[in-house]
């Protein structure tokens, strides 16, 4: 018997990152090549004709796994029945905006958002969002859906750890499927702290295969945290394959855990390695076999790695009183 299609809500469906997600669903690559799906594709009004053309080469790739397609600007019809909410669209930061600007333009869209899901999707959908600043974007709409649990959201910071595996991987020579148990904690910003100390590479401490520290804290860190800012200034434009790249590892991830390994994802703290309540932060998760997350437990981390993801929570922290203090939300 052929498998109930899972019905995916895309914002932003028309842009770059939309545009290089859409046929890696559609093709199977994020639910397995025997789920059937369906898209919920949604944009402002003055992308609709963009999404169309979208949509027609969706048409002209005849993917068997593709059941149905919507294409709207309206949330509600957006986010009807979806069972997972893909968040990719957001207003990008331009020059002379403040991130206090960011946050309260983009805290509106994710208000308007989260009350949609909260009111049209099924109970149990699961959000990722990935328009940015991710994390408080994610909280944003998290607290404007009370009734949808709150441990069905997450933002992203695979991208991240995917980037520093790959400099991991380059600076010690090896292929990147050697280098595993990175985490980046904290913040999808350049405070991010990818946890070289906790790293494997091929089943041995990151720091005994690579034993130059000062790359490690003076080239490493900084190099994936600002990685996103290298690509806008080498290309011209901001990440978008390898974005949606991350999108569809991070929720395959969350669907068929992959055995002994655990992924970066932002999700609600509950206090875990002193991080304050309230935020939403990346942490090391594993997903069990029937697709429960939780907080991987007992990590070492030093004076440096503590340091480093206290000044990240910290700034997320700020956000979230700048985003609430800009919508009028009590928290």
């Amino acid at each position: 018997m052929q498998k109930q299609p899972i019905r995916i809500a895309v914002t932003g469906a028309a842009g770059n990152i939309g545009y290089a997600l859409l046929f890696r669903i559609a093709s199977g690559q994020m639910f397995g090549p025997d789920q059937p799906v369906a898209l919920n594709l949604i944009e402002i009004e003055p992308a609709l004709d963009a999404l169309r053309g979208v949509v027609m080469e969706l048409d002209d790739c005849a993917f068997p796994l593709l059941t149905e397609i919507v294409q709207t600007a309206d949330l509600q019809e957006g986010f009807r029945d979806c069972d997972w909410a893909l968040l990719v669209g957001s207003v990008p930061r331009k020059k002379g905006m403040e991130r206090a600007d960011l946050l309260g333009i983009n805290g509106k869209i994710f208000v308007g958002q989260g009350k949609a899901i909260n009111d049209n999707a099924k109970n149990s959908c699961q959000t990722v969002v990935v328009g940015n600043p991710c994390n408080t974007n994610c909280l944003i709409a998290m607290t404007s859906a009370p009734d949808i649990p709150d441990s069905q959201f997450f933002a992203m910071t695979r991208l991240d750890e995917n980037r520093a595996r790959s400099q991991l991987a380059q600076k010690a020579g090896v292929p990147v499927a050697d280098v595993t148990d990175v985490c980046v904690w904290g913040n999808h910003s350049p405070t991010m702290f990818p946890d070289f100390f906790n790293a494997k590479i091929s089943r041995k401490r990151a720091t005994d295969v690579i034993s130059d520290e000062a790359w490690l804290k003076e080239t490493f860190v900084p190099k994936v945290g600002k990685r996103g800012a290298e690509i806008i200034a080498a290309r011209g434009a901001s990440s978008a394959a390898s974005a949606a790249n991350a999108v569809v590892d991070t929720v395959r991830d969350l669907v068929n855990p992959v055995r002994g390994e655990f992924h970066s994802v932002c999700v609600p703290s509950r206090g875990e390695y002193g991080a304050p309540e309230g935020i939403i932060t990346s942490m090391p998760v594993k997903v069990d076999a029937v697709g429960n997350w939780r907080v991987v437990e007992g990590i070492e981390l030093n004076d440096y790695a503590r340091e480093k993801i206290a000044a990240s929570n910290a700034e997320l922290v700020e956000e979230r009183r700048i985003a609430f203090e800009h919508l009028g939300i009590q928290g």
